[in-house]
């Protein structure tokens, strides 16, 4: 667990869509003491896929106009000042968004042992992961026919490995995992532990927050966030229970033999 400081905490948590990452960016928001950002390497990940792919995502020449495409300069922006010179920053992060080319400089730098990347290893590194026939049924309501890839599992997995072994070649903490479920069906619980994971304190206010959408939500935020506008806390967990369609049962497969490897590290039983 990281010390607690007064030197800002940047809080990059790693999900795939159609999680609980949006809540919880609510949930941190509604801390006096922190800042959020909204899935920032959105628009890099554009810029990567082919023109009919990127049509698939509603609002894709908005986004791209609204945030910078170079990984690079969203990378170097994620370790500068903290807005509003808050203690804590959450930077919502889709995995699915770590492109080959940031992969390729990521893992050369961790082979070399340098720190051209240390982007990475100076955040407080927490991955959440969701139940994927969950997680698959609900994406297939805005984008067909889903890869694993799409879906952020293999991103997950790879940066997860090399935050784990790096850590524990360092003599550190490895990253914590959570799982949506865990912290639905006990929110307070999950959340004083995804705090004490990263070193802050635990903070009631995070248990409720407005209705509506918020000033930080990405442009996306009308095709994607209708159910956590609606919201004031943290629904109570409710198995969705919907069939994955035949034509993805292989990417189901895959999806939780992924998941699978990092619900064993889960940070709550």
């Amino acid at each position: 667990m990281p010390a607690h400081t007064d030197k800002p905490i940047r809080l990059a948590v790693w999900s795939g869509p159609r999680n609980i990452s949006t809540a919880l960016m609510r949930s941190w928001s509604s801390r006096a003491d922190s800042a959020v950002v909204d899935e920032p390497l959105y628009a890099h990940y554009l810029t990567t896929l082919d023109p009919e792919k990127r049509a698939l995502h509603p609002g894709a020449d908005e986004i791209l106009a609204s945030q910078p495409t170079d990984w690079r300069t969203v990378s170097g922006a994620l370790v500068g000042p903290v807005p509003g010179g808050k203690l804590v920053w959450y930077q919502k992060h889709m995995a699915h968004h770590i492109t080959d080319a940031m992969r390729a400089d990521m893992e050369a730098d961790f082979d070399r042992g340098e720190d051209a990347r240390a982007w990475i290893r100076s955040l407080a590194n927490v991955f959440l992961i969701r139940d994927p026939a969950e997680m698959i049924t609900s994406f297939i309501k805005v984008i067909d026919n889903p890869t694993p890839a799409d879906l952020g599992l293999p991103q997950q997995v790879r940066l997860f490995d090399r935050l784990h072994a790096h850590c524990l070649e360092k003599g550190g903490t490895p990253p914590p995992v959570f799982d949506a479920a865990d912290i639905l069906q006990d929110p307070e619980a999950g959340l004083t532990a995804m705090c004490a994971a990263v070193g802050v304190s635990f903070d009631p206010a995070m248990l409720t927050w407005p209705a509506g959408p918020h000033p930080d939500d990405g442009v996306w935020a009308p095709h994607w966030y209708a159910s956590v506008n609606a919201s004031t806390g943290v629904a109570p967990y409710t198995p969705k229970n919907e069939p994955v369609p035949d034509r993805l049962k292989g990417v189901l497969t895959e999806c939780q033999r992924l998941y699978d490897h990092l619900a064993s590290f889960r940070a709550m039983p």
